[in-house]
């Protein structure tokens, strides 16, 4: 809210060339908001993609989520107003792999009942196959 102050401040006083640099820390602020939301989204699926392939089965409930998780990511990703996304296909798989990790920790607690660490279980899994397999699962869901 202050920022949209001072950006009234600035139109009033007909300082231009403040008032676009302060639209553009407005527009990464928004664009580092929705990554941080896409990239709390994604932990979810990549989870339960883990513990589907390692575990070799899947459930009802992982299913849903993993639905629900994406329909929320392609939300948060899509620009309403304008058409398209904020998130490039690069950009979302960047993401993938930035959210992978702490995935991959969450999974270890959960998979096989926690037995196994995230290092153990980050070698029974085939990491790039469940990073390809989240970023298809989005991107077929963007093209609906």
């Amino acid at each position: 809210m202050e920022e949209l102050l001072e950006l009234r401040e600035h139109i009033q006083l007909g300082r231009y060339a403040d008032a676009l640099d302060l639209i553009g820390e407005m527009e990464d602020m928004s664009r580092d908001d929705k990554i941080n939301r896409i990239e709390s989204f994604l932990e979810i699926p990549i989870l339960h993609l883990i513990k589907q392939q390692t575990e070799d089965r899947t459930t009802r409930s992982w299913d849903v989520s993993i639905h629900n998780a994406v329909a929320q990511i392609v939300r948060t990703n899509r620009r309403r107003k304008a058409g398209g996304f904020y998130l490039t296909d690069e950009e979302l798989n960047e993401a993938i792999g930035e959210s992978y990790p702490s995935a991959l920790r969450r999974a270890s607690l959960e998979a096989f009942d926690g037995v196994y660490s995230a290092e153990e279980l980050a070698a029974m899994v085939d990491e790039s196959a469940v990073k390809e397999e989240a970023l298809g699962l989005i991107l077929e869901t963007q093209a609906q």
